[in-house]
């Protein structure tokens, strides 16, 4: 059961004219098979006759963006304007669909939001906000809508050029992992292990929104790229319809959707877009009273069931408890996030392992830290959360949550940075019940190297750069400038030292940093060994994580820490990629919650 009797915050949820407070997540709804997240009017706002419908890029892209919706929402939310974003079937934390995905299934989707925002919010007029794809898909359902207006955020206005960049851009992303040609997704359009589906891409082809003939939308921003003219001229394309346009640059696009884990948001563009959307609000009038409750109903899968919700003081989290239709067994896993990636996780890694679980009997919570995706910022903590003691807040919230469910004994688990956040986590709460921690960069950050820095430098470990020292593809790369000889030759000096620093805590001990470290961290591990909590850590084989265990601990090892087991997995990157990594990993996940249980 994931439902117990009936909360506060479930009464709440079924207000129908619920109002927005500063730093709770947004409410979520279910319809259709997908979830969406309802933000209202502000609490001091009186609603406004137009409501926002995000419209999400595809991929890669959809997780740069994530936290980009919130930002907006918010924004507008002050502005009296309610707004809606979901994820389209078979993405995110949607449920699948029984035949493959179309294009058409996401527009049906489409329809289906913009029905349920009107509803909820009781506004008669909608603002599309599209970004990449999205963009396109709400200049080609605009009609359709009855849109009143629509933000067009780098939109793609040849299908067939857009699958051709993403092939570039594919390749681009897969180098900066690490994966080898052999380990790459071929002869289908995916992007950082994200596949999509064949009748998507083939409707994606045809799609050019340059040839629209008919009124889409009243008014319409254009936030086109700097020197795209695809998009400078899907502007005047719609101008010649007859939609009132305005047009801003999108300054800050290659920073934002570079890298989730880098991403800068593009704080001029939300600030215009914010603006423009509030001043056809201004002129819209007063919403009219809701004819739709806000409740989030369970969505029922294939051997699981999962619940949307928040938690935590002022419902600032946003998670997803799943768990099995059948009988439960075995701990509560809880999935920790890695870096800013949404709690779908890495090519939806993460809700695909949730599901997994379920359909073996275990339950599992997956949510957004603080300042991560849909969850905002804690008061008073810092922009960059990652490696940050104020997370360890958010995983304590999230024990109470489970607790509170009757969901103990829970097991934490994560990678890289959510990796270290579940190891941080079960050496302060004494609830945790045991530990998966996969591809760690360390178990104790060093305060004095800066996050951004290290997380730019993207090192990987000594094994891997010899090996790729006598790869062929590597000379042809070398030879045609793709590598990045100086920053590779950096990173490489930085494993050395490090390599050589296991030898100073030998003959200075404490007196240096790396000592003080290193004996953090094993005081760290006897203490769980202590408490005997079942750790296990589980490395893709090469991973520069190794690195950083052989500095904690020699040698010898962990052999003297009876609790702690390592295992590897063979032919992987850091973020576990192919689908055969991703099946190891969740196979020793469930042993371990079994065992536990």
């Amino acid at each position: 059961m994931l439902r117990g009797e009936t909360r506060q915050d479930d009464i709440e949820q079924h207000d129908p004219a619920p109002r927005w407070r500063a730093g709770e997540a947004a409410l979520p709804v279910t319809f259709e098979g997908t979830v969406g997240l309802y933000t209202p009017a502000a609490a001091s706002t009186p609603p406004a006759d137009v409501a926002v419908l995000f419209l999400s890029p595809w991929g890669f892209e959809e997780m740069c963006t994530r936290k980009l919706w919130r930002i907006i929402a918010e924004r507008v939310a002050a502005h009296g304007v309610a707004s809606l974003r979901f994820d389209y079937p078979g993405t995110g934390d949607a449920l699948d669909t029984p035949d493959e995905q179309s294009l058409e299934t996401w527009s049906q989707a489409i329809l289906a939001a913009a029905r349920k925002l009107r509803r909820l919010s009781g506004a008669a007029r909608l603002v599309l906000v599209g970004h990449g794809l999205g963009a396109t898909l709400a200049a080609k359902l605009g009609k359709a809508l009855d849109t009143e207006a629509a933000v067009l955020m780098a939109p793609v206005v040849s299908g067939r050029f857009y699958l051709r960049e993403l092939a570039a851009w594919s390749k681009m992303v897969d180098e900066g992992l690490g994966l080898r040609s052999e380990q790459r997704i071929a002869g289908r359009v995916a992007v950082a292990g994200l596949v999509m589906p064949e009748q998507v891409a083939e409707a994606v082809k045809s799609l050019s929104i340059d040839r629209l003939d008919a009124l889409p939308f009243a008014k319409a921003l254009v936030v086109a790229r700097p020197a795209r003219e695809k998009d400078a001229a899907i502007a005047a394309h719609l101008s010649s319809l007859g939609t009132v346009v305005a047009s801003m640059d999108y300054a800050g696009y290659d920073d934002l959707v570079s890298n989730p884990t880098l991403a800068h948001q593009p704080q001029a563009v939300i600030d215009g877009v914010v603006h423009w959307i509030a001043g056809v609000a201004k002129a819209s009038g007063r919403a009219r009273a809701a004819t739709d409750h806000v409740a989030s109903a369970l969505l029922t899968g294939d051997g699981f069931v999962e619940e949307p919700l928040r938690f935590g003081e002022n419902n600032r989290l946003f998670g997803t408890l799943c768990g099995p239709r059948g009988q439960r067994h075995g701990a509560t896993v809880l999935l920790l996030g890695t870096a800013y990636d949404r709690q779908a996780g890495w090519a939806r890694g993460t809700t695909e392992t949730a599901r997994y679980l379920a359909q073996h009997g275990i339950v599992s919570l997956r949510f957004d830290a603080a300042n991560v995706a849909d969850s905002p910022p804690a008061p008073n903590a810092p922009e960059q959360v990652q490696y940050s003691e104020t997370q360890l807040a958010d995983v304590r919230a999230a024990m109470d949550f489970l607790v509170s469910r009757d969901l103990a004994p829970v097991l934490l688990s994560g990678r890289c940075s959510g990796a270290y956040l579940a190891f941080r986590a079960a050496v302060t709460d004494e609830r945790a019940a045991g530990v998966v921690s996969v591809n760690p960069f360390t178990f104790r950050w060093d305060p004095d190297m800066s996050v951004d820095e290290a997380l730019r430098a993207n090192p990987r470990s000594l094994d891997d750069y010899r090996q790729r020292a006598f790869d062929p593809a590597t000379f042809r790369r070398l030879i045609s400038g793709d590598i990045d000889l100086r920053r590779a030759a950096a990173n490489v000096g930085v494993q050395i030292a490090r390599r050589l620093a296991v030898i100073a805590p030998r003959t200075l001990g404490r007196f240096s940093r790396f000592g003080r470290l290193r004996g953090d961290t094993q005081a760290d591990f006897r203490l769980l060994a202590k408490r005997e909590v079942p750790v296990l850590l589980v490395y893709s084989e090469g991973d520069v994580g190794l690195e950083r265990l052989k500095l904690d601990f020699g040698r010898t090892g962990l052999d003297g820490y009876h609790n702690v087991a390592v295992e590897m997995i063979p032919d992987a990157d850091h973020n576990l990629s192919p689908p055969h990594a991703q099946a190891a990993y969740r196979a020793l996940l469930l042993k371990a919650a079994l065992k536990i249980g």
